[in-house]
């Protein structure tokens, strides 16, 4: 059978240090790392999605593969029933076939994007597809969709494999990340990533004829309840460290969740006036290539992974 073929990836998982967590947990024995996971196709959700970056859906969507177990523990996370190591869902498990199937039915009607969302701990297995649906003949382009706690030399593996990068950067405030995701030393590993990303397609975002992204990257920013000025910083450092160049996200989508509602900072919704000095720092370093969202825009970013598909 051609699935067969492709399972040297996986090796990886027996001493896994894939992400900034280093484990070293044996995944092949059946045992789970910090993530919870081990060598299986952990993937919730395999569904076609118009929601991203214009760049990224286009008119005709992008199909998105949603791994479940997330490796950094975001307590407001808008995909918690899927993310959260604890959740019903996170024993969700496709084999192969299944995999595979489930993406060229997209690729047979068009679709010309896969994106992978939460990959950092199943980077083999995210290989493992990528090569099968090679083999098959298609060729679409790959999007990583990271929440930007990556090892830099994790993703040094992925150069001339993955076309688009589409990394959050969540935190440069290690007391924030260490508070709302559990991850102290986000801003380290994110601004390693996101440099190692920059080596590997710079500051252009190259558009095809129908203007959505083949290579390069866009940065996701979600801007918090009252941590203003962590999103100024970082703005300042995408634009004074990186590229005033790169293509940046700013998501207005924030809403507490039902796991966070009654959280003294994380309960209520963004305002206005947070979300514009966000934007005017944007405008004052000279960032111009990239989204802003409309702020009524976080009535409408609620998934339910419980439902068929989960954006309608």
């Amino acid at each position: 059978m051609i699935y067969d073929t492709y399972t040297g990836p996986l090796s990886q998982l027996a001493d896994c240090t894939l992400c900034p967590r280093n484990c070293h947990a044996n995944r092949l024995s059946g045992k789970t790392g910090w993530c919870k996971s081990d060598h299986s196709f952990s993937i919730a959700s395999i569904c076609l999605h118009h929601g991203e970056e214009p760049a990224i859906s286009g008119t005709s969507g992008i199909c998105n593969v949603f791994f479940t177990n997330c490796n950094l523990q975001c307590i407001y996370c808008q995909n918690f029933q899927i993310s959260d190591t604890h959740a019903e869902r996170s024993t969700d498990n496709m084999d192969l076939p299944e995999v595979i199937s489930g993406i060229t039915r997209f690729l047979d009607q068009g679709i010309g994007r896969v994106g992978f969302v939460s990959p950092s701990h199943f980077i083999p297995q995210m290989q493992v597809i990528i090569d099968v649906i090679h083999s098959l003949g298609y060729k679409p382009v790959w999007v990583y969709n990271t929440n930007g706690y990556d090892k830099a030399e994790t993703l040094r593996s992925l150069e001339g494999v993955i076309d688009v990068y589409l990394p959050d950067f969540k935190y440069m405030d290690p007391q924030l990340s260490h508070d709302f995701s559990g991850a102290r030393d986000y801003p380290e590993h994110a601004m390693k990533a996101l440099r190692e990303m920059m080596r590997q397609k710079g500051a252009t975002l190259l558009l095809g004829d129908d203007n959505t992204a083949e290579s390069g990257i866009i940065v996701r920013h979600l801007v918090l309840p009252g941590q203003v000025e962590n999103s100024l910083r970082v703005m300042r450092f995408l634009a004074e460290e990186i590229s005033p160049r790169i293509h940046v996200s700013l998501m207005a989508q924030y809403f507490p969740t039902k796991r966070v509602k009654d959280h003294p900072r994380l309960g209520r919704g963004v305002t206005e006036n947070e979300y514009q000095q966000v934007v005017d720092e944007m405008d004052r370093l000279g960032i111009v290539n990239g989204w802003i969202q409309e702020f009524e825009s976080n009535e409408f970013y609620r998934p339910d992974f419980d439902q068929p598909h989960p954006f309608e």
